[in-house]
């Protein structure tokens, strides 16, 4: 009974949190894609992908919370996790739980959203069936299944055990290499193809999470500029411009044609005009709408949430340093991933929630809160960067004007990051992110006399690396972090790259003035079509 009240407490909690996500998702997708150009489709698909990604960044506090609440605070199992194999099967639940996911994220990633994706860029041209479109979407998403294929055959017959000597015949080392298939049930094919996707995920944290976390708390302190100065600021470049624009135009009054220079100036001037105009007519719905009103009223509280914001992101890289650090000390080195069993260094992140673990259950909404905070700094990244290949920008993410493919784009880098979120939150709190709240017994001797009628006293000690394996129950999402020592490595040095373009963030973003209130609403390359979906 107490198991199942257990089991339920975890789950519920988890599926409230899932209702929240599906809420969000919808309210997200639905502000940010374009009114003329959404289907149904991509917005379902967009929706699905955008929930996975926030679902399995929750499924990590529930891991931690399972193996926690196996046992008292006094160090002892509770008495329904008192057999290992209870302790086993719920633990492979969580396991599962991942794995499920994970193929998820893997269908999603390899087969759906390439091919919704390239469904609509096949819309794009004239003349073109349903029945075509489908066939083409699907010409270019086998390329897609082809990699996944790849990597699964690839994490299917790494071998992590020690392979059999160079004497041996060649059916041996093929046996060898089925053996190991078969031992893992195909599970480390799956971690395989993941881990390699997170390295991928891992590029993204360090461009969009690390920017966002740089630039979302300083744009809420500075705030935006005053909308009446900038519509009288807009109004005096549309007057010059159009004086500029009249000057021109004197020039051939009498007949004569104008000059190469001259009519390119003036398509700039003209095409410049356009653009002030529609600024123009933003700031003016800006001015009276309600949201603006709002924001300025609401501007004290911005600030607070801006300096907290700051607070723990520096929190966050003060415990991300000592984290790294204190792996290129203490660990064994890059052949086994730097990978360390507990903290050897004070690392404030980690001690907080340690020392927040006897009020119940401050641990868990902090390492749910830090999750979050991960997912969402990463859509302010994305939301001021827009999206890039290398040096060309893609797509641009803003507030009803986002075409579908856009918001495909979006959904899949946040996959990407999420599955690189569990290493970042290990990193900074690694002996909580493996152990939890747990706490064990340690039976210590009274007298220095080694005999057997001697007594001993038992010493509450928070789960370490040093504790007895059958007395802490290790989670699942540290396991699965550390099946392949070489991506753990690569996962190490991600770090120091993920803290060097932090700090560069913060430096550019403390240097950039106040950011515009419609900022990024108005492009010049923007049509005026986009421009009349918006404004109506």
């Amino acid at each position: 009974m107490a198991l199942l009240t257990e089991s339920v407490l975890g789950w519920s909690i988890f599926t409230a949190v899932l209702l929240v996500i599906l809420a969000f998702c919808w309210v997200y997708i639905r502000k940010y894609q374009s009114r003329q150009e959404s289907e149904v489709i991509s917005t379902i698909t967009a929706i699905c992908a955008l929930a996975i990604a926030l679902i399995t960044s929750a499924l990590l506090p529930v891991d931690i919370f399972l193996v926690s609440f196996m046992k008292y605070p006094n160090g002892t199992y509770k008495d329904w996790a008192a057999s290992n194999e209870t302790r086993r099967q719920i633990e492979d639940t969580v396991l599962y739980g991942y794995y499920t996911l994970y193929s998820i994220i893997l269908f999603c990633v390899f087969f759906w959203i390439p091919f919704v994706y390239f469904y609509y860029e096949e819309k794009d041209e004239d003349n073109v069936s349903k029945c075509s479109q489908a066939k083409n979407a699907l010409k270019y998403t086998v390329g897609f299944v082809v990699v996944c294929a790849a990597l699964l055959l690839i994490g299917a017959f790494v071998p992590l055990q020690p392979p059999p000597s160079q004497n041996s015949t060649q059916w041996e080392k093929v046996k060898y290499l089925f053996e190991e298939l078969g031992s893992s049930n195909g599970l480390d094919a799956l971690s395989f193809s993941i881990s390699s996707l997170t390295l991928i995920g891992m590029l993204a944290v360090i461009t969009y999470t690390a920017y966002g976390m740089s630039v979302l708390p300083l744009n809420l302190i500075k705030g935006t500029r005053s909308v009446v100065y900038e519509r009288l600021e807009n109004t005096e470049d549309v007057e010059e411009v159009e004086q500029q624009i009249a000057k021109i135009k004197a020039k051939c009054e009498d007949g004569r044609p104008l000059s190469l220079r001259d009519r390119r100036n003036l398509q700039e001037l003209e095409a410049k005009l356009q653009t002030l105009r529609r600024r123009g007519r933003h700031l003016e719905i800006a001015e009276r709408s309600c949201c603006t009103k709002v924001g300025s009223a609401l501007r004290p509280l911005k600030i607070l949430l801006g300096v907290f914001f700051i607070l723990v992101a520096l929190l966050f890289t003060v415990a991300l340093f000592i984290s790294n650090l204190d792996k290129a000390l203490h660990s064994a080195g890059i052949s086994t991933g730097f990978i360390i069993f507990g903290t050897n260094l004070t690392n404030p992140l980690n001690e907080l929630l340690l020392a927040l673990q006897p009020v119940f259950p401050l641990d868990y909404v902090l390492i749910t809160v830090i999750t979050m905070y991960f997912v969402f700094t990463s859509m302010a990244g994305i939301r001021n960067m827009g999206i890039w290949f290398f040096w060309i920008r893609l797509y641009k993410i803003r507030p009803q004007r986002t075409r579908p493919q856009a918001l495909l784009f979006l959904c899949m880098i946040l996959l990407l990051i999420v599955l690189h979120t569990s290493y970042m939150i290990y990193s900074l709190a690694p002996q909580y992110v493996m152990y939890g709240s747990q706490k064990y017994l340690l039976q210590t001797p009274l007298s220095v006399d080694p005999s057997p009628g001697n007594q001993t006293a038992s010493t509450t000690k928070i789960c370490d690396a040093d504790a007895p394996e059958d007395q802490c129950t290790v989670t699942r999402s540290y396991l699965f972090l550390h099946k392949f020592w070489f991506f753990s490595t690569i996962y190490y040095f991600g770090n120091w790259a993920f803290l060097a373009v932090f700090l560069i963030g913060l430096v550019v973003s403390c240097c950039r003035g106040k950011k515009s209130v419609i900022e990024g609403e108005v492009e010049a390359d923007d049509s005026d079509f986009s421009d009349d979906e918006y404004v109506h």
